[in-house]
């Protein structure tokens, strides 16, 4: 405990150093920027600008709200990250739900590790580190992917050797971008998968992108089901895709058979009608066997 009061009564001094006009720090070669560069500081909320920088633009509140619970009752954890930006003033580089939980439950201070940095290093940091997180959605991660390579001229060699991603992902996320803005809309409310994402971006005209899109979302098609969708709109491109019902419907029981068949180890027939009815016939070969077969359908 001592400890930790000793470590938070040197960021307050630290504070108190950088509210100093004659120790104003804008270089790591100015004097006490050792002191400060790179150290826990408790910077006063007010003295914190958001980053323009930010890929992130959607927070959750009810997940916001939970957070700013946990920060009142444990306090921050983990500290943010600026950037000095004039003389006692700071903008985000990395760590904004944490200074908005903050501010929600009305903290006055916060802790962060302060950086020096210009607007074109403080955009890559943001955008790097921002990466990193587990819950960005996959056109966050693309846009994000886009900026650093359009804003800081990272190609996409360079850039998969900085946030540790292969090509070939980066590639994949970059695609997602020529999808129609109501299927990326689509992706980031959680409608449909990268999965499903990654299929309809082979089909070039926008227009029938949103009615497969629509039919995946009408059907709660699996990704499996929607590659097989395009596979059917690439051989047969005069059909319209909304009339193509009865053959969606046939692809699914012929790939729900095969499944079924895998998953019982039983050669079973399936017979459907137009309709969309049918009849599963499920053959056994012993009384074990039918043992088996009722396990796995009943689990009993």
């Amino acid at each position: 405990m001592a400890k930790a009061t000793r470590k938070q009564a040197l960021g307050r001094g630290l504070s108190a150093l950088l509210k100093d006009p004659e120790n104003d720090i804008n270089s790591v070669s100015d004097r006490n920027a050792d002191k400060v560069v790179g150290n826990i500081v408790e910077l006063d909320i007010d003295t914190i600008d958001v980053n323009p920088f930010q890929p992130r633009s959607h927070f959750d509140d009810e997940s916001l709200q939970e957070l700013a619970s946990s920060i009142n009752e444990l306090g921050v954890i983990q500290p943010i990250t600026v950037r000095k930006s004039e003389f006692n003033k700071f903008q985000l580089v990395s760590g904004e739900r944490r200074f908005r939980a903050s501010k929600l439950i009305g903290l006055k201070t916060i802790p962060a590790y302060i950086r020096i940095a210009n607007d074109q290093e403080s955009l890559e940091m943001a955008l790097v580190e921002n990466i990193q997180r587990k819950d960005l959605d996959p056109i966050e991660i693309a846009l994000s992917y886009k900026r650093l390579i359009d804003e800081i001229g990272l190609t996409q060699e360079k850039l998969s050797e900085r946030v540790g991603k292969k090509r070939s992902t980066i590639a994949n996320y970059l695609r997602l971008l020529k999808l129609d803005p109501i299927i990326q809309t689509g992706m980031r409310d959680g409608f449909i998968s990268m999965g499903h994402g990654r299929s309809l971006v082979n089909i070039a005209k926008k227009e029938d992108q949103i009615n497969l899109y629509e039919k995946i979302v009408k059907n709660n098609l699996s990704v499996r089901e929607t590659e097989q969708l395009v596979k059917q709109y690439h051989e047969g491109p005069t059909q319209k895709i909304s009339s193509n019902r009865s053959s969606l419907k046939s692809e699914i029981i012929r790939s729900g058979t095969k499944h079924l068949k895998e998953y019982l180890s039983a050669n079973i027939v399936v017979n459907s009608k137009e309709t969309g009815k049918g009849k599963i016939s499920i053959p056994f070969h012993s009384e074990e066997d039918f043992q088996r077969l009722k396990k796995l359908i009943t689990g009993e």
